[in-house]
């Protein structure tokens, strides 16, 4: 498994991605810097990728702390919290079916002050 910091105007939190070809394509590009946009407790970053996307593993419910891959508009996706979606289990759900490429490991409540129009980083890390 590849591991990436995600670095906020005011948090860090380490990942790991899997080991697919979307995930492998996010590691190597790294260190990038992206936009963040908010939906609810979602946060997704426009990320183009030229690898080619799988039609299945596509979902759109998912955990606290899941990483996705949304192949429409190519957009890194980090779920820390329920989303404008969500039941009353409060788990996160995506407008759109995507692909988990991975996991926060631990706490990422704090990504809630990332902030709308910020800037996040994405880092190799061993």
């Amino acid at each position: 498994m590849n591991k990436i910091i995600i670095r906020t105007r005011n948090t860090e939190v380490k990942a790991e991605l899997d080991d697919s070809d979307i995930s492998n394509t996010i590691w190597l590009s790294c260190p990038c810097k992206l936009d963040i946009n908010m939906l609810g407790s979602m946060i997704y970053c426009d990320m183009p990728l030229n690898s080619i996307m799988p039609k299945e593993n596509r979902r759109t419910d998912f955990e606290v702390g899941d990483i996705a891959y949304w192949p429409g508009p190519g957009a890194f996706v980090i779920f820390f919290g329920p989303t404008p979606l969500s039941g009353e289990d409060r788990k996160p759900v995506a407008p759109y079916p995507m692909i988990k490429i991975g996991k926060i490991i631990g706490d990422c409540s704090q990504l809630d002050d990332a902030g709308d129009r910020q800037r996040l980083t994405l880092e190799q890390t061993f």
